[in-house]
């Protein structure tokens, strides 16, 4: 056995990894399916920041994208139903060694996670959170979604979906501790490979949304912002996220500061264009890493407070 893979020393590690590395089995999506770009430009990732696979977690709920950990050759933890982030946020505390990843949808992170994900973010924990948000629950055939767009017709709404939908960036920018907020799209992997760089980079949970198409079920809602690029709006900023390929694409662009917190809310609103970019970034507020982690105690230490935890109950 290669004892150097059990190594949590902090030792570095010379190996050198390619994109293929991080490859495991044959993705079972949809074809067209906009989580191949987004597992493809993971892996490109994963190779430009050199991440050690052994210490790297993907951790996802349940969904088309909750597959996602079975097709990396990392850690993965295929959990249940909106409960990715609590997961997530157990193994960061126990092992904040571990580059930790969460994969979620719409339907995955918004609806049935919806508690953990204000609090998730609240905690403000040093995680990188993807949201794949198709407008739809795929997997279980084309239900209503809180992104869904209002009217649009589905299997559970037949005559249209009734409410307005939820925007996942702007209720993220209006949680306490949020500390990086950013959009993008996996038609653009050039402009997610950026993004996805400099939330690694960023001290906090990073919460990404990523405007994912569905080949089966909102086809002509994401098949237009594909084909009508002059919609999207390119923010930009010294700070932000920048991409000279991005920048060279789309001609409609906007310098917005990411840390204007009152002026990301105000983007939100944007209907003319959808923007994509960072939004908020705010480093200074404590991540509950920090904040929960106390003295690093030793094995006979650990063992002594046990035991006296365990005598507290003795009858």
């Amino acid at each position: 056995m290669d004892t150097s893979l059990l190594d949590i020393s902090g030792a570095p590690d010379e190996r050198v990894f390619k994109a293929n590395d991080y490859k495991g089995p044959a993705a079972r999506w949809c074809p067209g399916c906009g989580d191949f770009s987004i597992l493809a430009t993971t892996r490109r990732f994963l190779e430009s920041e050199q991440l050690v696979p052994e210490k790297t977690l993907f951790v996802s709920g349940i969904g088309c994208s909750a597959r996602f950990p079975h097709y990396l050759k990392t850690y993965g933890f295929h959990g249940i139903h909106g409960r990715a982030l609590p997961l997530a946020l157990g193994a960061k505390m126990r092992r904040p060694d571990l580059n930790v990843f969460v994969v979620m949808g719409d339907g995955d992170c918004t609806s049935i996670g919806a508690g953990h994900w204000i609090h998730g973010v609240r905690y403000n924990t040093n995680l990188t959170v993807l949201l794949l948000d198709n407008n739809i629950y795929g997997l279980t055939k084309k239900q209503t979604s809180p992104t869904t767009p209002v009217k649009y017709v589905t299997n559970t709404q037949p005559q249209g979906s009734y409410l307005n939908p939820l925007h996942p960036i702007a209720v993220t920018l209006g949680v306490a501790n949020a500390s990086f907020v950013a959009q993008t799209a996996d038609w653009i992997p050039a402009h997610l490979l950026a993004t996805m760089k400099a939330a690694q980079k960023h001290k906090g949970l990073s919460f990404i949304r990523i405007l994912q198409r569905c080949p089966k079920w909102t086809v002509d809602i994401m098949d237009a912002k594909v084909k009508t690029p002059d919609e999207m709006m390119i923010l930009n900023h010294e700070n932000g996220i920048t991409d000279a390929k991005v920048q060279k694409m789309y001609k409609n662009q906007m310098e917005h500061d990411p840390s204007d917190l009152d002026a990301a809310r105000a983007l939100t609103d944007m209907t003319s264009h959808i923007p994509l970019g960072l939004f908020y970034k705010n480093e200074d507020i404590p991540t509950y890493d920090e904040l929960r982690r106390g003295k690093d105690f030793t094995t006979e230490e650990k063992m002594a407070n046990i035991e006296i935890e365990f005598d507290r109950f003795a009858v």
